[in-house]
């Protein structure tokens, strides 16, 4: 298992912050939701879900090499 998760690492974080996100796109939906149904994001708590999750990928910062300690020198691979 530590093979695993040393193998894994810098996926923990992103796939963490998603999963959490998908739950709060869940509890958007079940507390406040849209009971018209013609909002987009809380027509549907699969929907709710998926953007919850795309909400805490992108805070998670895995989307931006330079925010996870990677270099951000655009010239790198010249």
């Amino acid at each position: 298992m530590k093979t695993f998760y040393n193998s894994h690492k810098h996926w923990m974080k992103p796939l963490l912050f998603a999963l959490i996100g998908a739950f709060g796109g869940l509890a958007y939906y079940f507390l406040i939701g849209c009971s018209s149904g013609a909002c987009v994001i809380t027509a549907s708590p699969i929907t709710s879900a998926l953007y919850g999750a795309m909400i805490g990928f992108l805070l998670s910062g895995a989307a931006c090499p330079c925010c996870g300690g990677g270099s951000c020198d655009i010239n790198q691979g010249k």
